[in-house]
């Protein structure tokens, strides 16, 4: 159906069609900006006949706010958990008002867009939270200018009628001027917003056709993220005060024609703040995905009489309608994603600090302060990296922060998280694609995937809740790969981040063994860096000396990197060599080594590493020769969900080949002192959500086949791990003297737990807890 023609359909049917197109492009996710609003200036050349925001010189006490003033708004903000910083401004005041061109000479700058770039990257450098900027119709030099500042750009279209009343006096709001900035950031490669006006005296046709020119703009440079369809409402002390508001039926059609009308990945918002309760579920059903900025800190400055609703109060009228609330960034998942194209080269760890796997906004509450990753450097083994002046409150994998509760709690999922999990309680097995949708829960559907996975646990192993009672033993530090991720080892000369190089002897192998024995380990756990004067023969050594001292530990030991490089350098096929490790004492392997087993991830973080297939064979020799492994993955570094996926399909693919694996073990990313934090390359590790999922998913994937899903204390801490019991956990893991490798990367929980902490964990979800053998045994003499 032609654009003009269906502005001849009934309201309802409108909708109806609008509602279908939003579902095919976003599910059921709704998405909302975090936000302060920072009033630049409100000096403006143009008089547009309904705005309260534009004012004269004699009505402020300074021209522009003082960096001191944007810089308090904007901390704010920060301490509150906002991602964005919301620039507004007139246009071009300077050459209307002299007061405004001297107040910026005075102060070294030429005009408002440079002062308003330095702005922005004041508040980048000092807070954290992402620009966005809506300067209005400038030319193509200053657009530039701010997208080295500022991730996203805005400006308004309002609409392409040139003889409205409400735009006499406002020589900037020439539609043929608008359209031109709008092509200009398109040639930039500017992620966008855009918007019309409805109810200033245009009609419906004419909303059309500015979507359509909107659309057209799209369609040639791909920059357009999102349409803002804003109702107009009479002020008081303007032009336009006696006209007629925007009829809610004409604003709730043009929100269903611009998600008829646009490309499906330009989103639809409407100011949620300019609408009553009843009519934010009237535009939810009119096809809307986008709620715009909100700020729980500072008034919507445009519309001041008009206070934003409480994001709690927007996220229930949100999931009322059977959708789900997810924050984003100022720009958008699709540009985030490939910011190599969009977004300027200096800003990208900006955006990635703050972003999730998906591209949205961090969703843990708390603040997000820039760290000072200088100070991660040269502190001693077994500090916490020292963070100096502001710590961020929000939860991160290793922090001494406590995860906000997600599970248990109310479940409901539609859409196709809800099709996913129907499918699994139909004995359906979720390929890549299912599993990624599943990592994309938010809200009510996170539960919802953590109770399916606690059903399927309580279906596999039973309510106990099981830990084993283990020694870890770090031979060196030292390595000659160079995983980006790692602040664990050392070159044979550093002294960077924590630490000095080591080489332990055989005797203090041996010797720790034998105290591991006697503190009641039943099991050792050996791994270390891949030291440059190692044959395979080393590692035949260790097991004998731990063998020797200690006959009773269980030798869990040696990643497949450890035994990959043994057998390279011996010469020999890995299953051969993997004999002689059983039979000089190896009892299992760990997973470790595995991070992602995707090798577009893998030449990020590991690209010396061995590849995944490589990984998997040493697994799957390992499992013929009768030695049981686990699985692992890192996440929340650098890959998305869809990684996630892959790699658990691959491993499960093997184990339904192989049967050898015991567990599965998600790691999160501790961001804190890795190398590939510190150079601003990753994510600071994955959120709370993600983690939850993580586990629950991993549940859900491997169920049948894998019975043992483990929570790592060490990296998410006791009341972490106590909730995750409620999302398809059953093991904790293992009691880890000694452990150095996740302190080492920033981790601040303890080095050891011992039976009693177990036992409060269990306590905490209310389940029975008991030790367990390394391959999930009971002890002897238990």
């Amino acid at each position: 159906m032609k654009s003009h023609e269906l502005t001849a359909l009934p309201t309802h049917e409108l909708a109806s069609l609008a509602r279908t197109a939003r579902a095919a492009r976003t599910g059921t996710r709704i998405t909302f900006s975090p936000k302060v609003f920072i009033p630049l200036t409100r000096l403006c050349r143009d008089s547009c006949g309904y705005c309260t925001f534009a004012t004269a010189p004699r009505h402020l006490d300074e021209p522009y706010l003082t960096p001191e003033k944007v810089l308090g708004i904007a901390s704010a903000g920060a301490a509150a958990g906002c991602h964005e910083a919301l620039f507004t401004l007139g246009e071009l005041p300077e050459l209307r008002y002299p007061q405004a061109q001297r107040w910026l000479a005075a102060r070294g700058y030429v005009s408002t867009v440079d002062y308003v770039a330095a702005m922005c990257r004041l508040v980048l450098e000092e807070t954290g939270l992402l620009p966005h900027v809506n300067a209005g119709a400038i030319s193509p030099d200053d657009l530039a200018l701010l997208r080295q500042s500022a991730p996203s750009q805005g400006m308004m279209v309002e609409s392409l009628r040139d003889d409205l009343p409400a735009h006499r006096g406002a020589p900037d709001k020439i539609p043929a001027r608008r359209l031109a900035t709008l092509e200009s950031a398109g040639r930039l490669r500017i992620p966008f917003t855009t918007g019309i006006l409805v109810g200033i005296g245009e009609r419906e046709a004419d909303r059309v056709d500015a979507l359509t020119a909107i659309a057209a703009s799209h369609r040639r440079h791909g920059h357009i993220q999102e349409v803002i369809i804003q109702n107009f409402l009479p002020k008081p002390d303007t032009a336009m005060r006696g006209v007629p508001p925007c009829p809610p039926e004409a604003h709730l059609r043009a929100v269903a024609l611009a998600r008829l009308v646009l490309p499906a990945d330009v989103h639809v918002q409407a100011p949620p703040n300019l609408a009553d309760q009843d009519g934010l579920r009237t535009l939810l059903d009119a096809g809307l995905d986008d709620w715009g900025g909100v700020s729980p800190i500072t008034i919507d400055h445009v519309n001041p009489e008009r206070p934003w609703p409480a994001i709690e109060a927007l996220k229930a009228v949100t999931e009322e309608a059977g959708l789900s609330l997810a924050p984003r960034l100022t720009a958008y998942p699709e540009f985030v994603l490939r910011r190599d194209h969009w977004i300027d080269e200096s800003l990208h760890f900006a955006v990635l600090d703050r972003s999730d796997a998906e591209g949205l906004g961090r969703d843990d509450p708390g603040s997000i302060w820039p760290e000072d990753r200088r100070t991660a450097a040269n502190v001693g083994p077994g500090d916490e990296v020292i963070q100096a002046e502001r710590r961020s409150t929000g939860w991160y994998s290793g922090a001494d922060v406590d995860p906000m509760r997600l599970i248990p709690g109310t479940a409901f999922a539609g859409g196709a998280v809800g099709e996913v999990l129907q499918g699994v309680r139909l004995a359906q097995v979720p390929g890549e694609a299912e599993l990624a949708v599943l990592f994309g829960a938010r809200g009510a559907e996170v539960a919802a995937v953590a109770q399916l996975a606690d059903d399927l646990r309580a279906e596999a192993v039973g309510d106990d809740v099981t830990f084993v009672v283990n020694g870890n033993i770090n031979y060196t530090n030292v390595c000659t790969f160079r995983c980006s991720f790692c602040g664990f080892s050392k070159g044979p000369l550093s002294l960077n981040l924590r630490g000095r190089p080591y080489l332990l002897t055989l005797d203090d192998v041996a010797e720790r063994a034998v105290e591991a024995s006697q503190r009641g380990a039943t099991e050792v756990c050996l791994q270390g860096g891949i030291h440059p004067t190692f044959d395979g023969e080393f590692y035949l050594d260790v097991v004998g000396a731990v063998k020797q001292a200690a006959p009773d530990l269980h030798i869990h030991a040696f990643t497949a990197l450890e035994v990959h490089e043994g057998a390279r350098r011996l010469g020999e096929p890995v299953e051969d060599y993997l004999r002689r490790l059983k039979a000089a004492g190896l009892a299992s392997l760990p997973g470790t080594a595995a991070e992602i087993l995707d090798d577009e991830i893998r030449g990020v973080l590991c690209p010396d590493k061995i590849t995944t297939d490589e990984w998997l064979d040493v697994h799957r020799a390992a499992h013929r020769v009768g030695l049981r492994s686990n699985i692992t993955i890192m996440f929340g570094s650098v890959e998305q969900p869809l990684h996630w996926a892959r790699h658990l399909v691959r491993t499960r693919d093997l184990q339904r080949d192989t049967g050898g694996f015991t567990e599965f073990v998600p790691l999160p990313f501790v961001h804190m002192a890795a190398p590939i934090y510190l150079k601003g390359r990753a994510r600071r590790g994955p959120t709370w959500r993600e983690t939850a999922l993580m586990h629950a998913v991993g549940r859900i994937a491997y169920h049948g086949l894998v019975d043992n899903v483990q929570a790592s204390w060490v990296k998410l801490g006791v009341n972490g791990v106590a909730q995750l019991l409620a999302a398809g956990v059953n093991d904790v893991g293992g009691t880890l003297m000694d452990e150095n490798i996740s302190r080492a990367a920033g981790a601040a929980h303890g080095q050891v737990l011992d039976d009693a902490d177990f036992r409060e964990i269990g306590e905490i979800a209310g389940r029975p807890v008991r030790p367990r053998t390394t391959l999930y045994g009971r002890p002897s003499g238990e």
